[in-house]
């Protein structure tokens, strides 16, 4: 793999989750040499919200709670709920009553605090999904590789449409500054894009957030003075966003990136209205999160295949694109229930004859 300004990896083909017997370096020892049993084998979770993806409650939760206790190990999974505050006290509750491991999907920093407490009590930490600083092991899918494949499906997508992307109207609709790992997709986007002539025409504000991205979207078409070709989306939800705009002023053919593979997006693929979503099964990721923590709760060190920038050893998960003919896939892993996903119209079509038409069932 390229490195990148962000990332320093040894290219992964797969999950790299092999662990090695020894002695954790940041590892959960105060609750062992303490003789509290229970607090050493106690794996506390923060999840960050419900509004960004449905995915923290409705898979990652479940998962993680899934694996851990599979393994003899009692769990403590809260969420903040977008809330920096609420966060902070979580974690207190957490440390008060005793972790062998943190595991911390962060929420606009407020991990941050939370990783010198647990450094602090000789707990390691685990980020999830989201980097964070000071971290020992950093746990997520291959956030750069996401990216390039949101770019190419730009690419592909105004290629098919027949229009020349250097000279194509293209938007930029990146995540929220604050998420680590929004810089990693545009980092991968923009040089898949670019080196197919691409720059961007509108680039609005970052975020992680469907009303607000419409809103940008809106404000940056009225600006581009109605003119829009394609749109590199970081995830399903700001390209619910731009579609709702796209819908609102009649404007069909545009081709849309995402990642998340959330319902809606998939009902979005199927009718035509978002061109892919970078799949990451979810399950993936927490399987891996779940094997570092229990190496750390059993004292063992988890071998990372990469690494960031700074050192912190980097367990990757390998991300999958998601067109029309791939939405069944993600059915069948059991990330997408079908009878939620094969209902309604959207703009006129039959989401249920899409599904009959591409095998989703």
């Amino acid at each position: 793999m390229k490195k990148s300004s962000l990332l320093a990896a040894t290219a992964l083909g797969s999950v790299a989750v092999a662990l090695l017997a020894g002695c954790a370096g940041g590892g959960g020892g105060t609750s062992t040499e303490s003789g509290d049993a229970a607090e050493a084998g106690r794996a506390c979770v923060i999840l960050p919200d419900s509004a960004s993806s449905n995915r923290w409650e409705d898979l990652d939760r479940k998962y993680l709670q899934e694996g851990l206790e599979a393994a003899g190990f009692e769990t403590d999974i809260q969420n903040a709920q977008g809330d920096k505050e609420k966060y902070a006290t979580i974690a207190d509750q957490q440390l008060t009553q005793g972790c062998g491991v943190m595991l911390l999907v962060d929420y606009q920093g407020a991990g941050l605090g939370v990783v010198d407490k647990a450094k602090a009590e000789g707990i390691p930490v685990i980020a999830y999904d989201r980097p964070l600083a000071g971290a020992d092991y950093y746990v997520s899918f291959d956030n750069v590789e996401v990216g390039r494949l949101e770019g190419q499906t730009v690419v592909d997508g105004l290629e098919a449409a027949g229009k020349d992307p250097a000279t194509a109207q293209v938007f930029y609709m990146g995540g929220d500054p604050t998420d680590g790992n929004a810089g990693m997709f545009k980092e991968g986007a923009v040089e898949v894009m670019e080196a197919a002539g691409i720059t961007p025409a509108q680039e609005p504000p970052g975020i992680w957030d469907q009303a607000k991205s419409a809103t940008n979207f809106e404000n940056a078409l009225t600006a581009n003075d109605g003119k829009v070709d394609a749109v590199w989306s970081a995830n399903d939800a700001n390209a619910a966003g731009v579609i709702g705009i796209l819908q609102k002023n009649g404007l069909t053919g545009v081709p849309i990136s995402g990642q998340d593979a959330q319902l809606a997006a998939l009902q979005f693929i199927l009718t035509g209205w978002q061109t892919a979503t970078v799949y990451k099964p979810v399950k993936d990721e927490a399987d891996a999160a779940v094997e570092t923590a229990i190496a750390l709760l059993q004292g063992e060190t988890p071998e990372a295949g990469a690494e960031l920038e700074d050192g912190t050893p980097y367990i990757q998960v390998t991300p999958i694109l998601v067109g029309p003919e791939q939405v069944k896939d993600v059915v069948a892993a059991g990330d997408a229930d079908a009878a939620e996903l094969c209902t309604g119209t959207i703009e006129g079509v039959d989401v249920a004859d899409k599904c009959a038409e591409y095998g989703v069932q």
